[in-house]
């Protein structure tokens, strides 16, 4: 496969009417890059494999592996509570204000509200303000009792290394990981990024209206880095080179309600799933008009980033992901969960309703007899994304159903379930959202 990702990127992108992308893929110890297309539309800037990409949420990884090393250190456990290094610390719920630990951090089990998007400034202390504007964030839902995506609950994580360390998370990032692993493509901040070639996100085939998230965004998702230094990264999990039991972040933490999506199981910051009897370790991550992906096999040794600019993207990096995998280790990559063959039949009336959390409300409506779910976006992003028309539910047994816009290449699965306590939920993407009518 070594060279022929060279020829295969460019007709990759197409397919997917992607304007660019960056591939970096370890195999055998050998490491292998590629890049094709455009970095910016407007300009024709070309990509190159050492242009910088908005990782986005692979950033979580990184921040979990930073307090991975504090808890090797004795700083803390996995089971310290946060207030106790953060007396500040605050949410809306007084009993997960003392209880809330660093394990419900990093496994996205806190149930705090995590979409919240807010500018606190570019100042260094742009994460501390982020902090203490969590105060009044509610519970969506209790405490352990399912996963769910949690943004907020990764910047507190960010803070939490910021007080151990004394130092900016962006400092403590190139001390502990970019500096030791010579990653000399790994950045935070924007005038820094500057200094590189960098991919600027397309929304609807034009660059998009803003550049990046908002700097308190930090901890949870603003990592810039070519494909290699993410392939750098992962290698250290997979060899040694910054823990000294770097499996500790495998162990599964808690099931994943929806598993057809990322994973079927959550760990410290990775999303664990099985291919084939492989055990595979990934993370995703999207930022304004951008995606990236990254895929670790510790059985082969084998490592994936996929980064790209616009377009289908997610369906793309899956497709990179799909080809490299079966082409390097003989692992067929699960296909995404799509429609039955044959139909079934299911009462999707119970579903019927309205399901919110901070940044989204969910609404499940009938019509003739069949379910169809609306998105709207709500909160600080509503401005950079558009509520999405309805999209028709098409049943795959009694509680997962699939639905898909019509322009998308992919299904998006959609499961619903109850907690122990009997209140509905339902989860798409990586997100648990509670009926509130």
């Amino acid at each position: 496969m070594a060279g022929a990702m060279d020829q295969r990127l460019p007709e990759l992108i197409a397919e997917y009417e992607v304007p660019g992308a960056a591939v970096a893929y370890l195999h055998q110890g050998e490491l292998h890059e590629s890049a094709a297309g455009t970095l910016n539309a407007a300009t024709g800037v070309e990509s190159t494999t050492d242009a910088l990409y908005q990782i986005g949420s692979v950033t979580k990884v990184w921040t979990a592996t930073l307090l991975m090393l504090q808890i090797e250190r004795g700083r803390l456990t996995l089971d310290t509570p946060v207030a106790e290094v953060l007396p500040e610390f605050k949410v809306a719920d007084a009993e997960v204000t003392k209880t809330v630990t660093v394990r419900h951090l990093l496994s996205h089990t806190s149930g705090i509200d995590g979409d919240l998007f807010i500018d606190t400034g570019r100042g260094d202390d742009c994460v501390e303000k982020y902090v203490a504007a969590c105060a009044d964030l509610i519970q969506n839902h209790p405490l352990g009792a399912t996963q769910s995506y949690c943004n907020s609950g990764f910047v507190v994580a960010g803070r939490i290394i910021e007080r151990l360390a004394g130092k900016r998370w962006d400092d403590v990032l190139r001390e502990e990981i970019a500096g030791p692993l010579g990653l000399e493509h790994t950045w935070t901040l924007p005038e820094d990024v500057l200094r590189f070639r960098s991919a600027i996100g397309h929304v609807d085939g034009r660059p998009a209206p803003q550049w990046g998230l908002m700097r308190s965004m930090g901890p949870a998702g603003l990592i810039c880095a070519n494909p290699a230094d993410v392939v750098a990264f992962a290698r250290a999990h997979l060899e040694g080179g910054l823990l000294a039991d770097p499996g500790a972040m495998w162990e599964p933490q808690v099931d994943i309600p929806n598993p057809y999506t990322l994973g079927g199981q959550w760990g410290l910051g990775w999303i664990l799933d099985e291919w084939d009897g492989q055990r595979v370790i990934s993370h995703g991550g999207n930022t304004i008009g951008q995606h990236a992906m990254l895929w670790a096999v510790p059985g082969t040794g084998t490592i994936v980033c996929a980064a790209a600019n616009g377009g289908h993207s997610g369906a793309f990096t899956r497709a990179v992901a799909t080809e490299l995998f079966t082409e390097l280790d003989g692992i067929t990559v699960p296909p995404t969960l799509g429609p039955p063959a044959t139909p079934v039949e299911v009462d999707a009336e119970r579903y019927a309703g309205v399901y919110e959390r901070a940044g989204a409300r969910i609404t499940v409506s009938m019509r003739d007899g069949e379910p169809w779910l609306g998105f709207e976006p709500t909160g600080a992003l509503a401005a950079l994304q558009e509520a999405q028309e309805a999209t028709k539910l098409v049943a795959v047994d009694e509680t997962t159903f699939v639905t898909k816009e019509p322009e998308a290449p992919e299904w998006m699965s959609v499961v619903f379930y109850e907690l122990a306590d009997g209140t509905p939920y339902v989860h798409a993407g990586a997100r648990a959202t509670p009926k509130t009518g």
